[in-house]
């Protein structure tokens, strides 16, 4: 028996609803084919939209998109993506596949897609290959509401009002793919490129430098230390794999145990990334006014048999729910420090929420674990305290139980509990302290099988179902929580 101390009246801050974002980057089959087909296509449209997935979309309430890139933004210039389609040349994606784009799916597009979505838009700027006054051009092209070269090119584009773009990336893995950068150089570079992304009007920019890979420690280090003052976050980049070792990639789907508990055991590592790079922040920024940005997180397994390799096409199974589920519970749970989080990638690519195959349309179980959590953005974190029971596989343990639970705006309690253990069910109880529960009702996300998946097929075989399994009485909820599920309670 798993007890369960909830304290509705003691709340640890708001959780930020960007926690929930999404990325979307010009890689194999996202943009193209998943979100833009273009308003000639016979998939049916909404200016070029796919009318299904907009609509998917919005249902889930996502708050912010990134966009161009990850990787592909330190090879984008955006003038190349604005004007009319015919005359917008084309270019090389050199590092997702070598394929040609037409650059039809540019500046214009992923803000009006923002408007549709009703999400904040979150645009990375190209420091690996681009130049200071490109990146802001682009700032004054997008924001500007006076009379000025680029502002004047964007009416001459069909757009007399200037958008509103709130998060601006000054780079990305510019350690890597973005420039093979020291953090030392890349401090300097950040906050040169940094003082000229500039706030036009009433539009506020929310500076994001480019944060560490994974552990490295040393990275957020220096770049707090050197220009944390100019800058409002920081990001981290962390993938779940079956292994530390990227040679190993294994199944997204053809797994056995072994495979199903690395998977959680490296899901888990996400509290100690979390964790290590807010002490280290915390030496810099003790009020926490620079937030960490996990604008690339999710599982990365081998692509799907007979796909280009560099699309990073995957399918998404019960396991993949279980990663989702327990990241959003880590990032709730340092809502202090984490102010965005965005799952990589929307459609089509790697733990995608939704895949496309020509017309037809399929939701992923990780898109129920969003949609299922979504109760969860601006609500305020509650207290929860509990012990969870170890689950044991191979002399190897790591904690049966991950949970978070919140109170929205008009009172209701929100638990989301993760059950990872595959085979064996979870007895919790739950005491409610500082309020009297008058009902309670729940969600499941679970299936039969480890590696159950949706399929063009058959599209519902993981969903969200009704939950019975537990019951309200004397201010405790009690019942089992079946193996490899995700369940959410509302209590008032």
């Amino acid at each position: 028996m798993v007890k369960i101390v909830l304290n509705a009246d003691v709340k640890k801050g708001k959780i930020n609803k960007n926690i929930y974002g999404h990325f979307s980057e010009h890689l194999g089959r996202c943009i193209y084919e998943g979100l833009w087909v273009g308003e000639d296509s016979e998939i049916p449209n909404i200016k070029g939209f796919r009318t299904d997935v907009v609509e998917a979309l919005k249902k889930m309430k996502i708050p912010v998109l990134r966009w161009p890139g990850g990787c592909f933004a330190d090879e984008y210039h955006w003038v190349d993506g604005i004007g009319p389609k015919e005359n917008r040349p084309c270019m090389v994606n050199t590092h997702w596949g070598g394929v040609v784009e037409n650059n039809h799916f540019g500046t214009h597009e992923f803000l009006e897609l923002c408007e549709m979505l009703e999400a904040e838009p979150y645009i990375c700027g190209n420091v690996g290959s681009g130049t200071v006054h490109e990146m802001q051009q682009w700032v004054e092209y997008m924001t500007f509401d006076g009379k000025s070269p680029m502002a004047d090119l964007r009416r001459a584009n069909g757009k007399d009002e200037p958008w509103s773009v709130k998060y601006f990336g000054v780079g990305n893995e510019n350690w890597g793919c973005g420039g093979n950068m020291t953090a030392e150089f890349y401090a300097d570079q950040y906050k040169r490129y940094a003082t000229y992304v500039r706030n036009f009007g009433e539009n506020k920019i929310y500076k994001i430098a480019g944060g560490a890979s994974v552990d490295d420690y040393h990275w957020t280090e220096v770049l707090m230390k050197e220009a944390g003052k100019q800058m409002d976050g920081l990001s981290i980049h962390y993938y779940t794999r079956i292994s530390k070792d990227w040679s190993e990639q294994g199944s997204a789907t053809e797994f056995n145990e072994n495979h199903w508990f690395s998977v959680m055991q490296n899901a888990l590592f996400t509290e100690e990334l979390v964790a290590r790079h807010s002490n280290i922040m915390d030496k810099y920024d003790s009020e926490k006014k620079v937030g960490m940005i996990v604008d690339e997180w999710g599982t990365w397994f081998a692509v799907e048999p007979g796909t280009n390799p560099g699309f990073l096409y995957q399918q998404n199974t019960m396991r993949d729910a279980l990663v989702a589920g327990i990241h959003l519970n880590i990032f709730n749970n340092h809502c202090d420090r984490v102010q965005m989080a965005n799952i990589a990638q929307m459609v089509n690519v790697l733990q995608a929420v939704i895949l496309t195959e020509g017309k037809n349309m399929i939701l992923t179980p990780t898109y129920h674990v969003f949609d299922m959590y979504k109760v969860h953005q601006d609500a305020e974190l509650l207290s929860m305290d509990f012990e969870s029971p170890e689950y044991t596989y191979n002399g190897e343990k790591v904690p049966q139980l991950s949970a978070s639970s919140s109170v929205d705006s008009e009172g209701r309690i929100h638990v989301t509990l993760c059950n990872l253990n595959p085979s064996e069910d979870m007895n919790i109880d739950i005491d409610l302290r500082g309020i009297t529960a008058k009902s309670s009702t729940g969600e499941i996300i679970t299936s039969s099988t480890m590696n159950a998946k949706n399929t063009f097929e058959e599209a519902n075989n993981v969903t969200i179902k009704k939950f019975e399994g537990v019951r309200l009485e004397n201010n405790h909820i009690s019942g089992i929580i079946p193996s490899k599920a995700v369940v959410m309670l509302e209590i008032v």
